[in-house]
């Protein structure tokens, strides 16, 4: 299991090694399984120690110039269990933070690593900044048994998911749910409930789960982030986004009620 405890004293361990894209972890077969963790080997400066796993400790090295056979970070999330899912989130974020922020944004100076947190920090200015993490809102609305579900552009043929949006400035989660659902689909919802979060590291988003029951049936799509949307029963479902999503989570916790 992870354990969030930067192992800034160790000189060895596993490593992680990330593509400059942030999206793909190098694999690799050993004992007949595939994994992103590199052998026990001596850590070099430009690595940055990251976390323990299963008690080892485990650093991360974003590469510029990758080779073949590189894996995206969703399909890592898709076939490797479920327990996996901290460590590969933890290494994609803070590999797009290290690559985002080796300049000062205040006055553009080279930013220095920290060693005991993840900081960046500017000698010049005083300038320190940590990971971003961007909150977003992701919804499934309801109306009784019926789901409605909506089409990115972006999509794989088929494919539906729930809705989300990125929270605003000022805004609270409630706030963003309605604004959200109504921006792309033109519904109106009420009986807003917390379900779970879960980060999401394309590239650095945290995710707040909601149900909300829909006030109106009626769709209107913005033509612009969403593509189609439509009312589903449990009965008769397109292709849904994958297990490990929090999207599917929402879903399958809606069906597994109407089933009961």
């Amino acid at each position: 299991m992870l354990r969030r405890e930067i192992p800034h004293h160790a000189r060895e361990g596993r490593v992680i090694r990330v593509a400059r894209s942030h999206l793909a972890p190098a694999p690799l077969l050993a004992g007949g399984e595939l994994t992103p963790l590199q052998p026990l080997q001596p850590w070099s400066e430009e690595m940055q120690p990251l976390c323990y796993w299963h008690d080892e400790p485990v650093a991360l090295l974003v590469e510029s110039t990758p080779g073949d056979g590189w894996i995206d970070g969703r399909q890592w999330l898709g076939d490797l269990p479920a327990s996996w899912f901290s460590l590969l989130s933890t290494a994609l974020q803070v590999g797009a933070w290290l690559e985002n922020h080796r300049f000062c944004g205040r006055c553009g100076e080279k930013a220095t690593k920290l060693e005991a947190e993840f900081a960046m920090h500017c000698h010049a200015c005083g300038h320190r900044n940590y990971p971003r993490i961007s909150p977003c809102i992701i919804t499934l609305v309801t109306c009784g048994e019926a789901m409605l579900l909506a089409r990115s552009p972006r999509f794989p043929p088929g494919r539906y998911s729930t809705l989300a949006g990125f929270i605003e400035p000022g805004e609270s989660a409630e706030e963003a749910v309605h604004r959200e659902v109504f921006e792309e689909v033109g519904v109106h919802v009420d009986q807003l409930r917390y379900h779970q979060s879960q980060a999401w590291p394309f590239p650095h988003s945290l995710m707040f789960g909601f149900f909300a029951e829909a006030t109106t049936r009626r769709i209107h799509i913005d033509g612009v982030e969403i593509s189609d949307a439509a009312w589903f029963s449990p009965r008769q479902l397109p292709a849904l986004p994958p297990p490990y999503s929090i999207s599917r989570e929402l879903i399958e916790t809606h069906l597994a009620r109407w089933r009961n």
